[in-house]
């Protein structure tokens, strides 16, 4: 199993710590608000606290934290990161959804690998995902579908480790630049939730015909 750091204290970080705890993995919350983070990994009973800034324990840093801030927190780690693979689950969404907020010809794990170390290899994952369908992690008795996109192969063969320990189904789409795709899918499922779905109760996936 795998050694997870998540960066950040909203939903999809207690979801995936969650499962992660659960697929045996060891998890280390970290936060800037410390009491949150002891908080969160009180709850999920298991995960150690990690500090803001310092060396994450993890050789798997998932980013759980808004867009609009995720370069500057792999920024602001620095040197810290060499060495890890950093998983971006953001999505980069304009406010008004009517697009992403990522330069022209780029996606937000293009921006965050930027950002990044040089040797450090960002592998985009769970952005389809919608907290509460991800802790759940299966819909009509099949595990969900989540779609990763990277450069480097062993770091997403790692990850995709990571995710079948989840009980979940890794489907890898090809390089980094992939990434704007999937990016592009987290806004299509917005753009349903809004107008058709009107719920988060679902989870895009692939269905194998024959």
């Amino acid at each position: 199993m795998s050694g997870i750091s998540i960066v950040g204290l909203g939903n999809m970080a207690r979801a995936l710590a969650g499962r992660a705890l659960a697929g045996g993995n060891a998890v280390e919350i970290i936060g800037r608000d410390p009491a949150k983070a002891e908080e969160l990994a009180a709850a999920l009973d298991g995960a150690t606290v990690g500090t803001a800034g310092a060396a994450p324990a993890g050789d798997i840093v998932v980013l759980a934290v808004p867009y609009a801030g995720a370069a500057a927190v792999v920024g602001a780690y620095g040197d810290a990161l060499r060495g890890k693979i950093i998983v971006d689950i953001t999505n980069p969404v304009a406010p008004d959804l009517t697009g992403l907020v990522t330069p022209d010809g780029s996606s937000g794990a293009e921006e965050i690998a930027k950002a990044a170390p040089a040797d450090t290899h960002v592998v985009k994952a769970f952005n389809t995902l919608f907290s509460h369908v991800l802790a759940a992690g299966s819909a009509e008795g099949r595990p969900l579908d989540v779609f990763i996109a990277g450069d480097d192969p062993e770091a997403k063969a790692r990850v995709s480790a990571f995710v079948e320990s989840l009980g979940l189904r890794p489907l890898d789409t090809g390089r980094l630049a992939m990434a704007r795709a999937l990016e592009n899918a987290g806004l299509l499922e917005l753009g349903l939730v809004a107008h058709s779905v009107k719920h988060t109760d679902f989870s895009l996936g692939v269905s194998l015909l024959g």
